[in-house]
């Protein structure tokens, strides 16, 4: 268990829950135009924002992470390595990788940084990652010549100093180049707006989807008349089980409709904008988050391309990066290094796997081996298909060009392993 686990264990009678509650009341929300104050946990209920963290915290978890050795025929999984069953597998005894990087993935979405203590064995041997709520650590340097330090709060009260040797910080884009902005902070008008529409549309239904009205009286009510009114409503026409029931009015009341109506203050278009722009601050296609106006067949494909290309890969970059540079020593960074897969990410359908499939073989870059492999087959028994083709009615300008095969007919041939 590591150091700060101890004073995090189950024996402080605490939940991950009460924890995070504890710190959202410390720290509070980021008020807003609309009203709104807006902080992580309050953010996730606005349901494009969770959609989207989830969808980028989910699929950053999924993909598999593995520490790769570069050797002379290339590179390789490394498989023996100590640190490869913490990266590809448990991080440490209560998580998954998975579970790991989709927590540090949410955090680095809802607040730009994600800390996570090292934990090493007797022998000085990295063996597990425990995540830190990044509203618990503050980054310090108590000169301009001195490391990062990272001052953790403990539930309770007082505080525990850690060196960068004990803490695995991944950051988000900033300015400082030390800790990431919180784009929930920096959006919180944007994210607001969106709860507060969500919150307006529920309190529309609950009225039976009209604006506020008054009653008219031509005289006053006297205290009992006007308690039995008001019990009257609230009793028997508030709510959508009570929608559409006849109201009596007595000694000449009217009945006066005040506000404006949903579709001149366009409610429902304002709450489309607001999935349209949460769908930018997390640089996502608006199609992820289930927007699929501008969406077709012809370019659907092409946008999961763009996710893959402009949504994901920096924030893999992120991870990539920083885990080797802080997690392998430096030995080790020479020939190893950490690599997460999206190759499953970017198949296409079939057909166009296929097609792509005869391209690079008849090319010479694939064999039936290694298309096998993309393809979660075993290899051809007896090293068939282990041999590369080329074409042979192409050369270098100015070279003899290959003698030809004996059936002419023939423009391939293999190249011997």
């Amino acid at each position: 268990m590591g150091f700060l686990q101890r004073f995090l264990a189950p024996q402080k009678r605490m939940t991950v829950q009460d924890l995070d509650q504890v710190m959202d009341r410390a720290v509070g929300g980021y008020p807003t135009a609309s009203g709104v104050d807006v902080n992580d946990q309050t953010a996730l209920s606005c349901v494009a924002v969770y959609a989207a963290v989830r969808i980028l915290s989910e699929t950053v978890g999924s993909l598999p992470g593995h520490v790769m050795r570069e050797t002379e025929q290339g590179k390789e999984k490394a498989l023996t390595h100590p640190l490869y069953s913490l990266i590809h597998e448990q991080p440490n005894p209560e998580q998954t990788a998975m579970e790991w990087r989709e927590t540090a993935m949410c955090h680095l979405l809802l607040r730009g940084n994600h800390f996570s203590e090292k934990q090493y064995d007797q022998a000085g041997r990295l063996i597990a990652l425990w995540p830190i709520h990044p509203d618990r650590v503050r980054v310090e340097r108590q000169n301009t010549n001195a490391p990062l330090s990272y001052r953790i709060s403990i539930p309770g009260g007082g505080e525990v100093r850690l060196g960068p040797d004990r803490i695995l910080h991944l950051r988000g884009m900033g300015s400082n180049g030390i800790t990431g902005f919180s784009p929930i902070a920096l959006a919180r008008n944007a994210v607001g707006l969106a709860i507060a529409a969500q919150d307006y549309g529920a309190r529309l239904f609950r009225n039976d989807t009209r604006p506020g009205g008054v009653l008219e009286h031509p005289g006053k009510l006297s205290d009992p008349a006007y308690k039995r009114l008001r019990t009257s409503i609230e009793q028997e026409h508030q709510g959508l089980t009570n929608a559409h029931r006849m109201m009596i009015l007595e000694e000449g009341m009217k009945w006066q409709q005040i506000g404006i109506n949903p579709d001149d203050a366009q409610f429902l278009e304002s709450r489309k904008f607001s999935v349209t722009e949460i769908a930018r601050l997390f640089n996502l296609p608006p199609h992820f988050l289930r927007d699929l106006e501008r969406a077709t067949f012809s370019n659907i494909e092409q946008q999961g391309i763009e996710f893959v290309v402009y949504s994901l890969r920096p924030w893999l970059v992120r991870f990539e990066q920083r885990l080797k540079i802080e997690l392998l020593s430096a030995q080790d960074r020479v020939t190893h290094f950490i690599k997460f897969n999206v190759d499953g990410l970017l198949r296409g359908d079939i057909k166009t796997r296929y097609e792509a499939y005869q391209v690079a073989k008849q090319n010479g870059w694939l064999n039936a081996d290694d298309i096998r492999e993309l393809e979660d087959m075993n290899p051809l028994p007896g090293g068939q298909g282990q041999d590369y083709w080329q074409p042979m009615n192409i050369g270098v300008v100015g070279q003899e060009q290959p003698s030809q095969v004996a059936d002419s007919s023939s423009t391939l041939q293999e190249i011997p392993t």
